[in-house]
């Protein structure tokens, strides 16, 4: 019943405890019950005496049926969850008992939301896409070489078939437009380090979001909204899902090193002296692209680094 309250909340506009009831079928009280699960989830809505209740902000929930129609490429099970820690870990701990499947899953929310080196992604209710996709690859943890970079080309191309274009791309997996982060990416791996192995996938986009939604975000940020009005949430959702069914399929036949060149022709920082900065230490160079691996190829001071991704940062030196 809550998503149906949240349908008819989804609008924006005021809606009456009555005319809820009446078109749900059910009391007030049952009315009243189901809003005060919004204040656990963290959802902000407004209530009125004389006028009802109603969301802060009109949203566009998101459709399993309509996404679903949309998909061009082969999908086995796609789930839209209201609400969920982490839409990776969801799928990593459902991994085992679905070897061989490409298994979706997409939410309103994310709680405990991930980035890259632990940190935090701010996850919104129902402004965003939170995405996660299962899959399966033969030949072990060295046939998933160049994955992230891959991922990140195909957010960049469905943005492009959007109407988007000027995104740019970050080594190892970040998307950005005008120099501020739009996308993020998460890739975990169970299975075998020789053989067989399944990789989550995660993709958090943002699509709209207010400066109190964005407070703790520690670097700036881009969102689609502001880059293309009236983008349709589900059909964002859609075309970067095909989009990566179909780079998955390139990429588990012929690997990475065919978007060599088109990696390096969308890295921000291509050609620019940056900070490569881990724990252990700093190294500084000229990023001079990327090789048949994904590995970034820094000219410094000794020659060629072949840097790995792992938990680092590249920054620009100025």
């Amino acid at each position: 019943m809550l998503n149906r309250i949240l349908e008819l909340l989804a609008d924006g506009q005021f809606h009456s405890g009555e005319e809820l009831g009446e078109t749900l079928g059910v009391s007030r009280a049952a009315v009243w019950k189901q809003l005060k699960k919004l204040d656990e989830l963290n959802i902000p809505y407004s209530s009125v005496k004389g006028k009802g209740y109603r969301l802060q902000d009109a949203i566009e929930l998101l459709d399993k049926e309509r996404i679903q129609a949309a998909l061009t490429q082969r999908l086995d099970i796609l789930e839209v969850l209201l609400d969920v820690g982490s839409t990776n870990t969801y799928l990593f701990e459902r991994a085992s008992d679905h070897m061989g499947k490409r298994y979706a899953v997409l939410a309103e929310k994310q709680v405990g939301g991930r980035g890259r080196r632990g940190r935090q992604w701010v996850s919104p209710f129902g402004k965003n896409i939170y995405l996660s996709l299962l899959v399966s690859f033969a030949g072990g943890m060295a046939a998933l070489e160049g994955l992230s970079l891959m991922t990140a080309i195909a957010v960049e191309k469905a943005l492009a078939k959007l109407g988007i274009e000027g995104i740019g791309l970050k080594w190892p997996n970040d998307v950005y437009a005008d120099g501020k982060k739009l996308a993020g990416i998460l890739l975990e791996v169970t299975g075998e380090y020789s053989s067989h192995c399944q990789v989550v996938i995660g993709i958090g986009l943002n699509l709209a979001l207010s400066s109190s939604d964005a407070e703790s975000i520690e670097q700036p940020w881009a969102e689609l909204r502001t880059l293309k009005p009236g983008l349709s949430r589900n059909d964002v959702a859609a075309t970067i899902l095909d989009e990566l069914l179909l780079l998955v399929d390139e990429f588990q036949r012929n690997g990475f090193a065919p978007y060599q060149q088109y990696w390096s022709e969308r890295d921000i920082y291509h050609q620019q002296e940056v900070r490569i900065i881990s724990a252990a230490n700093e190294k500084r160079g000229k990023v001079k692209g990327v090789n048949r691996k994904g590995e970034l190829m820094l000219h410094t001071e000794h020659g060629i680094d072949i840097i790995n991704a792992g938990e680092i940062s590249v920054r620009p030196v100025n």
